[in-house]
């Protein structure tokens, strides 16, 4: 069976802000625009409208201050809608919304899971809540996305065994064109970035204390750029005091165009404590800069120690450290290039080619 004339539902707990384009962003755009080029028609789901980029092109209900769960099912019992796939990007997993969805639509059901786990896995009585959910309403789910490798073992611990057979990994892909690559990488004395939301897990409290404990000669001219926001800055800001290495941080906000900024830096700090599969990694590593990150999420499925970066255990301070410090010395460096790697296995076009052709199997 063919896949054209159809009509899919794509629910995303995914707020649409102009101030903030990444990686999915540009998916769903080209998902929606090849969809369209096979007469797949898609009503997008979110919770609300933007007109921004190319979010003009597509047909959103937006649920202004609904669920994305309750939206959906009032949409399709008011309009009588019909869909042949329901699409769930961030929305939680085996939910008795599944089962609902089941009972009004005869289509397929696929469930994409972008959610990083915590540093020490869940709680006990979190894990076996999840478990009972497995059991009570994984079978309304015909086909379980992981964006990495890790996800897919993630969602298998977490809802059992059972869900494997109807799990597959569709990594995170990027739009490589748009990335500036750099052509030259200082062996002594490198430059550095971090480009991260500021929250806890992301490990920054970690990169300050490195740096606090690296000898003043070494650091004298040591400036570590950091692009994101978060509510975790004011915390940053107070440690960077107390431990006297402000001349050593530039905070840069946000930043709409780090495509066109990574290629200026030698090197990308990303020292997460959870992680899914992380788009900035692809894009720094797609900018030929390669990443110094910790062993989490699917980290270790793009980044190799010793080639297009460094690996070191989360929370390791004294081991970032002594990444930082040899870096620095040039004792160690990096000298392939790294863009290869991501221009054939991580674009976006094999992303969407992927996702859609779940659409036919």
């Amino acid at each position: 069976m063919g896949i054209n004339n159809k009509r899919i539902a794509v629910l995303c707990d995914y707020r649409l802000l102009p101030d903030r384009v990444g990686g999915m962003d540009y998916f769903f755009w080209q998902f929606d625009a090849s969809s369209k080029t096979l007469n797949i028609s898609v009503d997008w789901f979110f919770p609300n409208s933007g007109n921004h980029g190319e979010y003009g092109k597509l047909n959103i209900i937006a649920a202004d201050g609904k669920s994305i769960e309750n939206l959906f099912l009032d949409y399709v019992q008011k309009r009588k809608a019909s869909y042949s796939h329901v699409i769930t990007h961030f929305l939680e997993l085996c939910t008795p919304f599944y089962k609902c969805v089941k009972e009004i639509l005869p289509g397929k059901i696929i469930a994409v899971d972008h959610n990083p786990r915590p540093l020490n896995g869940y709680p006990i009585k979190k894990k076996i809540v999840k478990r009972i959910k497995g059991s009570l309403y994984a079978k309304y789910i015909d086909l379980f996305i992981g964006v990495s490798q890790y996800t897919v073992n993630e969602l298998i611990r977490d809802f059992g065994k059972h869900i494997k057979p109807k799990c597959e990994v569709i990594y995170n892909g990027i739009l490589i064109q748009n990335i500036k690559e750099s052509a030259i990488r200082n062996a002594k004395s490198p430059s550095f970035l971090v480009a991260s939301h500021l929250r806890e897990s992301k490990g920054i409290q970690d990169l300050i204390a490195a740096v606090a404990k690296i000898p003043q000669q070494l650091k004298a001219n040591l400036i570590i750029d950091v692009y994101g926001e978060g509510p975790y800055e004011k915390h940053l800001f107070k440690q960077l005091k107390d431990l006297g290495v402000e001349e050593n941080f530039n905070f840069m906000g946000s930043s709409p165009n780090l495509s066109e900024t990574y290629y200026k830096y030698d090197y990308l700090l990303h020292p997460t404590h959870m992680e899914c599969f992380s788009l900035t990694i692809l894009e720094s590593l797609a900018a030929n800069v390669p990443v110094i990150t910790t062993p989490v999420g699917g980290n270790t499925e793009v980044i190799i120690n010793g080639v297009n970066g460094y690996i070191f255990k989360a929370k390791d301070v004294e081991e970032l450290k002594s990444i930082l410090i040899n870096l620095i010395q040039g004792t160690d460096q990096i000298n392939g290039n790294s863009r290869k790697l991501i221009k054939e296995n991580f674009g976006l076009e094999k992303m969407v080619e992927q996702h859609i052709a779940i659409l036919e199997s």
